[in-house]
């Protein structure tokens, strides 16, 4: 009987997605890269009223934790549900006491793991499987897929084991290389799987549920040391009979799919000698290597790991050819201190169980955090075996040159592949990957080609370099690496020339497609040496295109993805011919673009047209082969810098030998401060120009700038005279009395670090309409202005306390201590992290959530943390996300237990010093939590103390760097505060420790892709409420006032700058926990006009009632006053659906949901009505013993 089946263009989380659905009857569901996009799917069918094989719609809920999805799992699954959740690194973490229940009351739950590296000295959100090994030991069964036709596969398994064999199962993948892939997948039909869904097994599991009608038992006591252990050991048939039942649906599965599944399968020769053992992506790459080789003649092989857990030595050994006489075990993976990795260890004892102890097993690392496998890395291996002279514990594809555990390969050794290969090379957020995503679809759907894509980023917000990998075929693609060696490469921004060694991932004859505004002749005289001998040297095709012009004159602003994907087309018509493609892609644009309005989609089919039109061909001279190749990388002067950020920033990273990595603290995840201003990205096409007889002096361009790349100045004649000689007319008389009489005033831009998001100019007054002091100025025109920008950036000091205390103006001539950070252009968040390192930067300790912030303060080796010429600076560290307020509550303690030290030391030696130094020392003691008054004591406290006669005093000199205090910073996201983490900030907050926490509200997870947090409000759309949420914003302000020992302010920096100024220093000034919430947009949001209008949306949110603002200050109390003030005008309750109508996530809530989306806005409204009425509450004057 035929089996239907169909085939879809999907990646890995997709077909998981699809696939556990049909067998959910909940899912718990909780963001983490690189798994969110599953849990959001489910979402979303669920949402559309998608049925399972049951016939029903699955019940999705969002919980506040990973812990939290796996109690709601748990609770589920007693509840006599169907349950299944999703994650990976960290959250599988978290999973890990309650999988140890459900294994231990035989519950079938399912995870499905997009495995990921674990953060141990840095977070990595790339995938090996430190997670999925770190739960080994827990009894469940684990299941892994290797392709993303394989999790099409294997899902249904993972899902049919659970039930039948009565066990929880982890079904895994590897993230972001299979999670995040693109393919073109064969699905079995639905209705083919439901046919063997076991009905009995879960009518059992479902009679066998808690119920007080009719299974009305007690489940889950404590046992005692004379029952534990034997019912431990009662599960042991228990365990065996999943392997039967797993290798049941493996055959079943083979039959439906046509492909082979058991828990182990081989492929190679059938008498090999050599062979890998392996699971995951890199079998694919094995897959390769094993036919070339084999075809000269060499007897290698490798057996494929499905059934991880329970490990099955007979089923091992079963399919190991008997010629076997040497085996590589691959982990990716890392256990220090550990005799071997986990897989290595369970081959070994299998073949010694199995009488097999004959064959030489050595066990090697590969993988680890993404880190690409080439075939000749595989070879590598291979080669190893055969050499007889092999050790234990190797790695591959790294430069091992501390331990001599890396094998060498021979890189210019590859594969004839049939298939035509692509490389994009693009700027975070332009829109590069999505139109390759699009791409892949329509070559795939149209032309039932094999397809595959594959996206390499690093993790800053944007701005980063993105590189899109993309294979075209007639048969099945098993490269599971970068392209190496690509028939076509796009390059989306001209800088990129100057940095990244593109050429040599082009073979010879291959087409190379750059972005740029320069004419042929200025761009000739411009390439790099190397790069025009490269293209001579590999016969290479040249064109290039204008466009951001193109883009431009459309009105589509930056967005050039959509021209540059028609010349992709146009220029490889070998895939498909490109009229054929014009009509796909307008298909496409008009079915993504069409609820932005029909203009929209216009603008796009003129983007499309311009994509071939705007093509030119630059002529390569073949003379360029012989041209001289000079040193282009400069140093900086800065070892740590050349040796270790240069490197990465240029794609070079993958090279850095191990032994680097033992210098500048960096085993231990440190990164120095003052690097991000040195990096000089040039991403922007267009920056801010100054215009000085418009401007007015006010600083309000300084003041939003999401990056501190626009700055103000105030100089000495002397200082004007330093910059450079065409500089020093383009500056103004200083206006603001006598105290700047004789001071020039200068706006300085950083052109090569301005991102070019245009905040600043929107800020900018100018003298009236028309005459704004800013404009918006191509950035090449503006480099000439860069040694300027640099002189005054790095060595003129900041000339403060001239104009009114906590003014925009006065704060804004203050250094900044976070500057160019990897936030993305426009961001909500930044500014206010640049407010308060201007305020408090010198003597702040940071605590940072996971989140957007912890990525665009710490991607290495980029931190916008600068340290200043005194060596003081913002020490800033992550830990988790969820125990941030913990982490950041150790940190003041820590501080506190030295200043109690110090004190000590004091108290006891005080009366035995000179007078001069005890009268020092008495102040200090009085005044030891003021840091403006210690400040000025210290050179001559540290100086008596070293002075004096009394040597037990000098144990102050220990101390040295603490007798200042910190300003202890807690900083996160509404993510961390709302939700995972608010159990710990909640007990923080509960204490009366001084600790600072500013939470970032975005009212979305923004760095796993913008879910919906407890913060999000009634009716937005997000992800994982993908038909508009139902309940309210939780009022954190509100529970946190009700403690009336807490600071609490809510700000609003568009809305009123200086009351966000005046809350953060009432806040850093309060001895005791104080908590700001700062309204944040983000790009999620979908604001009209972008993140260009992040500053007039938070003004227009405070307007029209959504956020409001308000400062709540303890010591009012005790003083007998009203502790709460308003700083909001009455809201004008009027515009508040205005203001939502201007966000996506509000405006598609009649399109998505028409049936509740008036209830939902109407809620909205309501609801931010009623917590600015229970914050009103929360304003009293309070009885003192005097008034009563």
């Amino acid at each position: 009987m035929k089996i239907k089946k169909s085939f879809l263009s999907t990646d890995g989380n997709t077909a998981a997605a699809l696939e556990s659905y049909l067998f959910s009857e909940v899912a718990a569901i909780y963001p983490i890269t690189p798994s969110s996009p599953m849990a959001e799917l489910v979402d979303i069918y669920a949402s559309q009223g998608k049925k399972n094989v049951f016939g029903n719609t699955v019940k999705v809920i969002e919980m506040q934790s990973e812990a939290g999805a796996a109690g709601a799992v748990h609770g589920a699954l007693q509840g006599g549900s169907l349950a299944t959740t999703f994650t990976a690194s960290q959250g599988l973490l978290l999973m890990i006491p309650n999988i140890y229940k459900w294994v231990g009351e035989c519950l079938p739950a399912v995870i499905h793991v997009a495995a990921r590296s674990i953060a141990a000295k840095a977070l990595s959100i790339f995938g090996d499987h430190q997670d999925v090994y770190a739960v080994r030991q827990t009894g469940a069964c684990m299941i892994c897929s290797h392709s993303v036709q394989e999790i099409a596969d294997l899902a249904p398994v993972a899902h049919l084991v659970a039930i039948e064999a009565s066990s929880p199962v982890i079904h895994f993948f590897d993230g972001f290389r299979t999670s995040h892939e693109i393919q073109n997948v064969e699905y079995v039909d639905e209705s083919e799987w439901a046919k063997v869904v076991p009905l009995d097994k879960v009518k059992e599991f479902k009679d066998l549920a808690l119920n007080p009608h009719g299974h009305a038992v007690t489940r889950g006591g404590a046992e005692n040391d004379d029952i534990y252990f034997q019912g431990r050991e009662a599960s042991n048939l228990h365990t065996q009979n999943i392997v039967t039942v797993a290798k049941k649906y493996f055959e079943i599965a083979t039959k439906l799919t046509g492909r082979e599944y058991a828990p182990f399968t081989y492929y190679g020769a059938k008498d090999a000698t050599d062979i890998i053992v392996a699971m995951g992506s890199v079998t694919e790459t094995c897959h390769e290597v094993i036919d070339a080789l084999n075809t000269e003649g060499r007897k290698i092989g490798m057996v494929k790991v499905h059934l991880y857990r329970p490990f099955s030595a007979e089923d091992l050994v079963k399919v190991i050819p008997a010629s076997v006489k040497r085996i590589a075990v691959l982990d990716r993976t890392k256990e220090p201190g550990s005799e071997g990795e986990p897989l290595y260890l369970d081959v070994v004892a299998a073949l010694k169980n199995q009488n097999r102890g004959d064959i030489d097993v050595i066990g090697g690392r590969y993988g680890l955090s993404s880190k690409d496998t080439q075939p000749y890395d595989i070879k590598a291996v291979y080669d190893f075996l055969a050499s007889g002279k092999y050790f234990h514990g190797f790695t591959i594809s790294i430069n091992d040159d501390l331990t001599h555990l890396s094998l060498k390969a021979d890189k210019n050794w590859s594969i004839k592949h049939d298939y035509t290969s692509c490389l994009f090379y693009g700027l975070g957020s332009d829109g590069t990957v999505s139109a390759n995503k699009s791409s892949i679809k329509i070559i795939g759907d149209e032309t039932h080609m094999y397809a595959q894509a594959y996206f390499a980023y690093d993790s800053r917000k944007a701005g980063g370099v993105t590189r899109s990998h993309l294979r075209f075929g007639k048969t099945p693609i098993h490269s599971t690496y970068y392209v190496s060696n690509a028939d076509f490469i796009s390059c989306s921004l001209d800088s990129y020339i100057y940095k990244f060694d593109m050429l040599s991932y082009l073979k010879d004859g291959g087409t190379f497609l750059l972005n740029t505004d320069m004419d042929d002749e200025k761009l000739i005289s411009s390439l790099p040496n190397k790069f025009k001998r490269d293209l001579a040297a590999k016969h290479a095709k040249f064109y290039v295109i204008d466009a951001n012009k193109i883009a431009s004159e459309i009105g589509m602003g930056r967005h050039t993805n959509t021209t540059l994907q028609a010349s992709f087309f146009y220029l490889n018509q070998q895939i498909m011919p490109y009229e054929t493609a014009q009509k796909w892609m307008k298909k496409f644009a008009e079915k993504t673009y069409s609820k932005k309005g029909q203009d929209v989609v216009e603008m796009n089919f003129k983007a499309i047209d311009a994509g071939a039109d705007g093509l030119r061909e630059i002529k390569v001279d073949p003379k360029w082969a012989d041209l001289t190749i000079y040193n282009e990388r400069k140093s900086t002067g800065d070892e740590y810098f050349d040796e270790f950020v240069t490197p990465i920033g240029e794609l070079d990273g993958y090279n850095l030998p191990v032994s680097l990595f033992t210098k500048y603290e960096l085993l231990t995840g440190t990164m120095n401060n003052n690097v991000t201003l040195k990096e000089e990205r040039s991403i922007a096409d267009r920056v801010p120009h100054w215009i000085k007889e418009n401007c007015t002096q006010c600083n309000q361009c300084a003041f939003v700038c999401p990056h501190a790349t626009i700055r103000p100045f105030l100089l000495t004649q002397e200082e004007v005279d330093a910059l450079p000689e065409e500089e020093r007319a383009d500056v103004l008389p200083a206006m603001g009395g006598p105290k700047v009489a004789g001071l020039f005033f200068r706006i300085q831009v950083n052109p090569r670090s301005c991102v070019g998001c245009t905040v600043c100019t929107l800020a900018c007054p100018g003298k009236g309409p028309g005459k704004k002091a800013l404009e918006m100025r191509e950035a090449k025109e503006e480099y000439v202005h860069q040694d300027a920008a640099n002189y005054l950036y790095k060595h003129v000091e900041p000339k403060l306390g001239l104009y009114p205390a906590g003014t925009v103006k006065e704060i804004s001539f203050y250094r900044p201590y976070h500057e160019v950070s990897g936030s993305c252009a426009g961001c909500g968040e930044t500014p206010y992290y640049r407010l308060v390192s201007q305020m408090f930067g010198p003597d702040m300790l940071v605590a940072n959530a996971t989140g957007c912030s912890s990525i665009y303060c710490g991607s290495t080796p980029l931190t916008p943390n600068v340290t200043d010429k005194n060596g003081n600076g913002i020490a800033w560290a992550n830990s988790l996300f969820e125990d941030n307020a913990e982490f950041g509550f150790g940190m003041r303690v820590a501080t506190d237990y030295k200043l109690d030290c110090i004190a000590k030391i004091i108290n006891e030696n005080i009366e035995k010093v000179e007078p001069e130094l005890h009268d020092v020392l008495v102040q200090y003691l009085e005044n030891i939590k003021n840091r403006e008054v210690v400040k000025a004591l210290l050179p001559n406290m540290i100086s008596l103390v070293e002075k004096s006669a009394n040597d037990e005093i000098k144990g102050l000199l220990e101390y040295k760097n603490d007798l200042l205090d910190k300003s202890v910073w807690i900083i996160g996201g509404d993510g961390w505060a709302y939700d995972i983490g608010y159990g710990g900030l909640d007990h923080v907050i509960a204490n009366q420790e001084d600790v600072n926490i500013l939470v970032l509200d975005t009212e979305v997870y923004s760095n796993t892709g913008g879910q919906s947090s407890k913060s999000s409000q009634t009716g937005s759309i997000a992800k994982f409420t993908a038909s508009g949420k139902k309940t309210a914003k939780k009022n954190l302000a509100l529970i946190a006032m009700s403690y009336e020992n807490v600071y609490v302010a809510q700000i609003s920096m568009g809305a009123n700058p200086m009351q966000a100024i005046k809350a953060l220093r009432e806040a850093e000034s309060y001895n005791g926990p104080s908590l700001i919430i700062a309204y944040s947009p983000c790009l999620e949001h979908g604001i009209k006009g972008g993140l260009a209008n992040s500053q007039i949306t938070e003004k227009k949110a405070v307007e029209c009632g959504y956020f409001q603002l308000f400062r709540y200050d303890p010591r009012k109390i005790a003083e007998g006053k009203n502790p709460l003030q308003i700083d909001s005008r009455e809201p004008k309750w009027e515009l508040f659906r205005d203001f939502l109508m201007e966000e996506t996530r509000y405006a598609q809530l009649p399109r998505v949901n028409p049936e509740h989306a008036e209830e939902l806005l109407t809620k909205c409204e309501e609801y931010a009505k009623r917590r600015i009425a229970a914050v009103k509450r929360m304003g009293f004057i309070p009885e003192t013993p005097e008034s009563k």
